[in-house]
This record gives C-alpha cells, sequence and structure tokens, in this order.
C-alpha cells in the first residue's frame, strides 16, 4: 500500500492487488504498480500468458494483449 500526502491532497491505494480464482484457474491482476509488471514476473516462473488476464484493462481492449481476455 501507498499512504501519503501529495501537496494538500491525501493519496491512498494498493500497489498490488491479485486475485487467483480457482474456477477458471485464472490469476486477475486488478491492480500493478509495480516497475516490472507483475504478469511478466509470473511468467517467468511458469505461469502460462493464457492463465492470466489483466484486469487493469478494459473488458474490450483485453484482446490485443498477449494474455487471457476473462
Amino acid at each position: 500500500m501507498y499512504i501519503g500526502w501529495r501537496d494538500s491532497q491525501r493519496v491512498y491505494g494498493v500497489v498490488l492487488h491479485l486475485d487467483i480464482i480457482i474456477i477458471d484457474g485464472k490469476i486477475w491482476v486488478q491492480q500493478d504498480g509495480t516497475e516490472v509488471g507483475i504478469a511478466n514476473k509470473l511468467v517467468e516462473v511458469g505461469v502460462p500468458k493464457h492463465d492470466i488476464v489483466l484486469g487493469i484493462d478494459p473488458p474490450k481492449m483485453r484482446q490485443y494483449t498477449e494474455f487471457a481476455v476473462g
């Protein structure tokens, strides 16, 4: 999480949020504030791209990625 102030505005948020959906075996990346990209790290450790959904992308744009659409 990141917490603090930017000028006079409060900032609060999640750096990384993953959902592992057991029903269809997909890993959903809901938020990724990492520098390297958690989806890339998952691929590096052997998770197939067709098992990773970039939930941070709009549904109609997911078809243009190398990852699962949902």
